[in-house]
Parts: structure tokens; C-alpha cells; sequence
């Protein structure tokens, strides 16, 4: 506001702009950024995995439920459970779990958040925190002000004088009219997001997740203490909010190899019944792999001439010896 930069400082207007590209940076940050997706398992892992587990479960007998798929694990003398995730075919990891809306497990899993269009994990969690930390600043620096500018102007030549003077951006209202409308919206947004940026404060304080808060894992009936935390508040916030980043595990630039693929349809079960297709061969090569008559059962002789016209050979194939043949030359 230009009223406020020369009545009392430049640096008014300028603070506000400072905290809006700050919190705009965050929010970029934490909707473009790998929240900590663990990549799934490839089908030879898959396949061990599902070894391990029948070596270790056993058979189970045909309509009986088989035992859940978990690991325990050992933190802080604490165990915890490492649950098996059937869309990923991996164990997950401590405190990660699978996100219904991206469809990947996340590390250090918080929450989805629709208003960045991310997941919230280990890897942005810092950011998502600043980012509403700093949206809840640039909330009570624009209602602060916004009030100081009505008082001064009120004070000068009344209210009521001053909601008449000095057309704003309609030209039915005035400036300050702008102003009391921007009183009222950032009065009822303070409760959000104060309250949304105090309520994660308050987990950072802990080194807790919103999933695990949800869910009262280290709060709940078994009254089990969280193995995460280091019982001291600026140690938690520390390793929340400055703790090294690991690096992400995605390639993002990687390309689906052609072999992978053919791996992927050839292990697909096919119905009864149906062969693949012949691969086309040029002329004067040679055809691989297994032979197109077996030789328990004979393959009946039909000549060219008592064959319709696609069933004749072409030139590029090669005549297939009958077995009747290879006992004549013997």
C-alpha cells in the first residue's frame, strides 16, 4: 500500500512481497518434488519375495486365510512392523505406506495434500512446513496492516468519511471498503492455516507424521512410545526440518528396455489352445527354435497342389522333411 510506504516505511510493502515469493518458491518446491517414492519390486524380485514368504508361511490349506505378511523390526527397543504392500510387492519400509491417490508407498509417509497436488513424505516435508509456515506469516502480516491503514485514515477524518473517499479498483467502492473485505477474508483464513501450521508444529515437535498421529501408533491403547523420537524438541526439529536429504531413488529419465517388456508378455499365462504367432522370415534365412512337427505324431503329407492358395509354401521358406523320409534314407 502506497499510504502505508510514506506515512510510516518503504520496507512495509516490501516485506509482503518478500514473504509471497517466498511462499510461492515453497509451494513450487513441494508440489514438484519427489516426496520419497520407493520404486516396486521387478518381477524377479517380486517372484522371490513370494518364495521367501511360502518358505516361510508354509502351505496353506485351500480355504483357510493365510497369516498377514509382516516382518518385525527392531528400533530403539522397540519393534516395529514391517507390513508386506500388495500393489508394490515389497516390504515397506519404517513409517512408509502406500498413497490410494498417487498409487506408490512413500517414505516417512505424512499425508496427500490436495492443495499442492503431492504427496507429503520424507523428501518434501521440510518445504510443505515452510510453505504454511510462511503462508500463516504473509496471512497476519496483510490483516495487521490492513487494520493499521484503516485506523490511521480513521483516525484523520472519522470511519464512515473514510469508507466514502479514494475510488478503489470498482468504481462503486472505495479503497478502504477493498481494504475491510481483505480484513474479513484473512480473519477467517487465520483459523486454517495458523491452525493447520500449529497442529504440524506441534508433530515436528514430537518427530511425529500426521499418518501416525491418525492412526495413535505411539498414542493409542498399547501405549507404545515412539522410537523416533529423541525425547528433546530441538533435537526433533533438527532432524525433521535439518537432517540431510536422501537422494531420490527415481530415474525419471529412464526408458522401458524392449527386452523388459517381451520379459513382462511372455510371463503372462496364455488360454488353452493358443500358439503364438509364427515370426516372418526373409529369404535364405533359416528358421530358429523349435521345430514345427513333433515326432511322436507325424505330421500327415499333403502335397502343393491339394493345398489352398495360402497354405502353399513361399519361396522364402524352407520345406520341412516328413518323417517318412528320414526312414527311407536309412
Amino acid at each position: 500500500c502506497r499510504y502505508l510506504a510514506v506515512q510510516l516505511s518503504p520496507a512495509i510493502p516490501v516485506f509482503a512481497a518478500v514473504l509471497f515469493l517466498f511462499a510461492m518458491a515453497t509451494l513450487l518446491r513441494t508440489s514438484f518434488s519427489d516426496p520419497g517414492v520407493i520404486p516396486r519390486a521387478l518381477p524377479d524380485e517380486a517372484a522371490f519375495i513370494e518364495m521367501e514368504i511360502e518358505a516361510t508361511n508354509g502351505t496353506v490349506p485351500q480355504g483357510q486365510r493365510p497369516p498377514p505378511r509382516i516382518k518385525n523390526f527392531q528400533i530403539n527397543n522397540q519393534i516395529v512392523k514391517l507390513k508386506y504392500c500388495y500393489t508394490c510387492k515389497i516390504f515397506r519400509p519404517p513409517r512408509a505406506s502406500h498413497c490410494s491417490i498417487c498409487d506408490n508407498c512413500v517414505e516417512r509417509f505424512d499425508h496427500h495434500c490436495p492443495w499442492v497436488g503431492n504427496c507429503v513424505g520424507k523428501r518434501n516435508y521440510r518445504y510443505f512446513y515452510l510453505f504454511i509456515l510462511s503462508l500463516s506469516l504473509l496471512t497476519i502480516y496483510i490483516f495487521t496492516f490492513n487494520i493499521v491503514y484503516v485506523a490511521l485514515k480513521s483516525l484523520k477524518i472519522g470511519f464512515l468519511n473514510t469508507l466514502k473517499e479514494t475510488p478503489g479498483t470498482y468504481p462503486s467502492m472505495s479503497l478502504t471498503v477493498l481494504t475491510v473485505l481483505e480484513v474479513l477474508i484473512c480473519f477467517f483464513t487465520l483459523w486454517s492455516v495458523v491452525g493447520l501450521t500449529g497442529f504440524h508444529t506441534f508433530l515436528v515437535a514430537l518427530n511425529q507424521t500426521t499418518n501416525e498421529d491418525i492412526k495413535g501408533s505411539w498414542t493409542g491403547k498399547n501405549r507404545v512410545q515412539n522410537p523416533y523420537s529423541h525425547g528433546n524438541i530441538v533435537k526433533n526439529c533438527c532432524e525433521v526440518l535439518c537432517g540431510p536429504l536422501p537422494p531420490s531413488v527415481l530415474d525419471r529419465r529412464g526408458i522401458l528396455q524392449q527386452e523388459e517388456s517381451i520379459a513382462q508378455e511372455g510371463s503372462c499365462p496364455r488360454a488353452p489352445g493358443t500358439q503364438e504367432p509364427p515370426a516372418t522370415q526373409g529369404p535364405g534365412q533359416a528358421q530358429e527354435g523349435h521345430s514345427v512337427l513333433s515326432p511322436q505324431v507325424p505330421a500327415p503329407s499333403v502335397s502343393d497342389t491339394e493345398m489352398p492358395e495360402e497354405k502353399q509354401r513361399t519361396p522364402g521358406h524352407l520345406p520341412v522333411p516328413s518323417p517318412d523320409a528320414g526312414r527311407a534314407e536309412h
